[in-house]
């Protein structure tokens, strides 16, 4: 009877040991699974150390997923990645499972980049076929970071984080990426992070400042407003530019807090020009994405106290894309506020002529891409032609952008271009100095501002 008992106990304590190595949902192993595989590797491995691989696999826009399904769904997901992950790892492989749509594998027979990166494109496109819901499926994606042992860490810890490192890569360029493990990347990953603080803490000081480039009527070139555009000088980083910063803001999530600040300061800088002027403004892709966009942006004009007639949103055929629907709910609310929108980089995005029919566009900016071969290349010449004559006929104002010398200007008023904006006619300037801009151009302009 004892020795039944000490079995009872003997099986309970497997059981329970089973248990506390196993992913309830999945079956996989878990994280605690993956360190002792680890660790077993490297230690039959101690006198030789031969590398091997761990991996990290994140499923790409899942959230969403989730929310729009439910979580019972989203289970079914992660269960089916799973099956499909056991199913297709490598022979003496382990998979496992981390919680939420994160799991990771131990590859003992890869050694080096390439056959990393490798096993990353078979996963990858076994992961991007439809996923079965009964009555529906659903595709998603998946990201990938990798490490090789010892070279990216000598203990699990180290190696789990340099994967991380690696995963957190791929992310940031986008769906569907593969990332092995470099110090290179190491170092890239850190500068984004001290950059992060720092822009941060400019935001909090108030240190982010804006610029403004004239747009010019080129009928008689006249200005008839200004763009704001981004600048940061940073004490120890130095001049950083709108191209690293404003993307960085977007992917950390505090791209709100930066644009907030930026068109508070332009609508204050505005307030200054002649009544007629008006203030272009860029909108990220993320803020497109935003139920509240509309109502943040009204709010910091009633407060500073810029008529909304004044404001002109541009906005980029890629962000339109991203969630059509947010997107056309916020440009109607502006437009009905007065805020007129330019669809901006116009011929460059993933869009299509339709979007021009969808949403209610008042203005379309002509990317430099077509303004700078104007002079010698036949085909852009037509592209802008095409441009502006489609434009005319469907009632929507046109700017070309990157004017830099009088031929090019010459070339878009013969073919009826109505704007322009670019180095020939003004670079950016801070506040102070497009004030001065004004004066130049205006006999008074706190004279024409107060009228």
């Amino acid at each position: 009877m004892k020795s039944a008992d000490h079995a009872a106990l003997d099986v309970s304590q497997t059981d329970l040991h089973a248990m506390a190595y196993t992913d309830p949902l999945t079956g996989l192993g878990n994280l605690y699974r993956l360190r002792d595989k680890v660790r077993q590797i490297a230690k039959e491995r101690e006198e030789d150390p031969a590398p091997f691989a761990i991996g990290i696999a994140n499923l790409d826009g899942f959230k969403p997923i989730n929310d729009l399904f439910g979580p019972r769904a989203g289970d079914e997901i992660l269960c089916q990645v799973a099956h499909r992950l056991k199913a297709c790892i490598p022979d003496g492989a382990t998979v496992t499972r981390h919680g939420g749509d994160e799991f990771a594998f131990v590859l003992p027979l890869v050694f080096e980049r390439k056959g990393a990166e490798k096993i990353g494109q078979m996963l990858r496109e076994v992961l991007s076929a439809p996923f079965d819901l009964g009555d529906r499926n659903v595709r998603l994606s998946a990201s990938f970071g990798f490490a090789i042992y010892p070279f990216a860490g000598e203990d699990f810890t180290e190696l789990l984080k340099s994967a991380d490192t690696a995963l957190y890569r791929s992310k940031r360029r986008g769906r569907g990426q593969i990332t092995v493990y470099s110090q290179e990347i190491a170092l890239e990953m850190k500068r984004a992070t001290q950059l992060e603080q720092a822009l941060r803490n400019a935001i909090i000081a108030n240190e982010v400042d804006v610029h403004f480039q004239p747009i010019v009527s080129l009928r008689d070139d006249t200005v008839v407003g200004f763009e704001a555009l981004a600048r940061w000088c940073d004490a120890d980083l130095g001049y950083v530019s709108p191209a690293v910063f404003v993307p960085l803001a977007e992917e950390r999530g505090f791209i709100d807090a930066l644009s907030d600040t930026l068109l508070r300061k332009a609508a204050e800088a505005a307030l200054s020009w002649p009544k007629e002027l008006f203030l272009s403004f860029n909108l990220s892709s993320a803020q497109l994405m935003d139920p509240k966009t509309a109502f943040n942006t009204l709010a910091i004009l009633n407060r500073v106290g810029l008529d909304p007639r004044r404001l002109e949103l541009e906005i980029t055929e890629t962000a339109v894309m991203t969630d059509a629907d947010t997107a056309q709910k916020i440009v109607g609310e502006l437009r009905a506020a007065g805020v007129r929108i330019s669809l901006d980089d116009f011929g460059t995005g993933q869009s299509s002529l339709g979007r021009l029919r969808d949403f209610t566009f008042d203005k379309v900016k002509i990317d430099r891409a077509f303004v700078s071969r104007i002079s010698n290349d036949k085909a852009s010449e037509h592209i802008i032609k095409a441009i502006v004559a489609m434009c005319e006929g469907l009632d929507l104002a046109v700017v070309a952008e990157g004017i830099e010398d009088f031929s090019e200007a010459l070339k878009l008023k013969a073919l009826g271009c109505g704007m322009g904006q670019g180095y020939f006619y003004g670079k950016p300037a801070d506040a102070v100095a497009t004030l001065r801009f004004l004066a130049d151009r205006y006999i008074s302009v706190e004279g024409r501002a107060a009228s």
